[in-house]
């Protein structure tokens, strides 16, 4: 599913116009990333929780050269899906 087929399922769901669902959608997505930016927990009830953790250095290897390079520390968001999300996954 892409974000226009996800605008179009929230309009259908909730009876909004394909316009305000896009501005719903769009408000929810920069509520996350303005949470997430600021290294801030995003949990939402029977679905799942987006974090912000820290990626440490390590050594890898260049598949090219075979030489060893140090990959650089950095953040990345995680997810955690919720006991639901698995149940109707599973």
């Amino acid at each position: 599913m892409n974000k226009s087929e996800l605008i179009d399922s929230i309009a259908e769901g909730s009876g909004l116009t394909k316009k305000d669902a896009e501005k719903a959608l769009n408000a929810t997505l920069e509520a996350f990333l303005k949470t997430l930016s600021k290294g801030e927990e995003v949990v939402i009830a029977n679905f799942g929780s987006f974090k912000v953790k820290e990626r440490a250095e390590r050594k890898g290897r260049n598949p090219k050269t075979g030489e060893e390079i140090v990959i650089p520390a950095k953040k990345v968001v995680s997810f955690s899906p919720g006991k639901n999300l698995k149940e109707s996954v599973a």
